[in-house]
């Protein structure tokens, strides 16, 4: 039997398993062969693993100290497949990645400083770095933290991320089609969509044009399996127009992702609502990724999100997501665009996982 080193943590409003590269080497078996057996997929219950059964709660975060001079962290995010034998590595997790700044900290890899601690991670799945800023005061983490965020009901540690130049990380474009807006179909008819890779590539479409407000409920989304058959045709089309799959058949269930925006009400405190799909069912808050790339969107001139704003989103946004309120900041910083956000982060449980010697 093996037994994997691990620490279970949650980022934002998901959960993920916390591994070190070197922990994963198992003799005669590749990465993902021990992240399946050790989540327990496939199998829609995940019975005989540690995964959750759901897109958030089925993911894993791989660290190790940085090999390069710009950053302290490398981080690598996958997501592990419930029904299916396979691990995504094509994009990253924005909730997860709040991990890698408390986790890097514990295990003394960084010195904290005595009131905040700045940690630059790289994200090796879209080369993205994120500068997250944590509070130390007096040189410590917080236990647990007082940071409160929309969908989750405890407090955490405070994680600030600032997203840095996040534009075409995937793709090399901002607009991998290069036009701010395209048609796509959807159910046979031509509809408005923003095809767009910022924090990770996502495809927008305006609900009101598909029949939705962009306020519904998991259940109004979830239960529909027409209209998430004709979602999911628009997003693997996206992905071969945005040169993320040769095929749809090759598309990754992962990326891109998909998100409805409708317009705010007249007295809303938000300048949108939004409803995010992830793996095929609504999110139920919203990717911290697609907060960026909605965020970048709503800054250029005709895109599917700056057609539906009243307000000035120069310095950043505020979405009305399923769990709440979700805000952003943008800012230019030395010449370089910065979007971010504020997450919170906890560690849950450090573990030993034990792996059967063969499977």
């Amino acid at each position: 039997m093996y037994k994997i080193p691990a620490a279970w943590m949650r980022g934002g409003t998901s959960k993920c398993w916390v591994f070190e590269w070197d922990n994963l080497q198992v003799p005669g078996k590749s990465v993902d062969e021990v992240l399946l057996r050790l989540f327990g997929s496939p199998d829609h219950r995940q019975i005989d693993g540690v995964g959750g059964g759901t897109s958030t709660t089925s993911k894993a975060v791989i660290l190790s100290r940085s090999l390069t001079d710009g950053a302290d962290v490398d981080y690598t995010f996958a997501q592990v497949a419930i029904d299916e034998q396979k691990v995504d590595w094509g994009s990253n997790c924005g909730n997860c990645s709040a991990v890698v700044a408390p986790y890097a900290i514990q295990r003394g890899w960084v010195v904290p400083g005595e009131e905040v601690t700045t940690v630059r991670t790289l994200n090796t799945n879209t080369d993205q770095l994120i500068l997250q800023k944590i509070p130390t005061p007096g040189g410590k983490l917080q236990d647990p933290g007082t940071q409160v965020i929309p969908g989750v009901p405890f407090p955490g540690l405070s994680v600030g991320m600032g997203f840095l130049d996040p534009a075409g990380r995937t793709t090399g474009k901002l607009f991998p089609t290069g036009e701010p807006v395209e048609k796509v179909t959807f159910d046979g008819r031509e509809v408005a969509a923003t095809l767009i890779d910022a924090g990770a590539p996502l495809i927008i479409l305006d609900a009101e044009s598909i029949g939705l407000t962009g306020k519904e409920t998991a259940a109004e989304i979830d239960g529909q399996a027409s209209l998430l058959v004709h979602l999911d045709d628009v997003r693997r089309d996206a992905a071969v127009r945005m040169g993320l799959a040769s095929t749809r058949a090759e598309a990754a269930r992962a990326i891109p992702k998909l998100a409805l925006v409708g317009r705010a009400g007249q007295d809303d405190e938000a300048d949108l609502n939004v409803r995010m799909l992830s793996m095929g069912r609504l999110h139920p808050a919203l990717a911290i990724t697609g907060s960026v790339a909605l965020t970048m969107a709503a800054q250029h001139e005709g895109t599917v999100v700056r057609d539906l704003l009243t307000t000035d989103p120069s310095s950043g946004m505020i979405m009305r997501t399923p769990a709440g309120i979700v805000q952003t900041w943008a800012e230019i910083r030395d010449g370089v665009p910065v979007v971010g956000t504020i997450r919170s982060a906890r560690l849950i449980a450090d573990a030993e996982l034990l792996l059967p010697e063969s499977w």
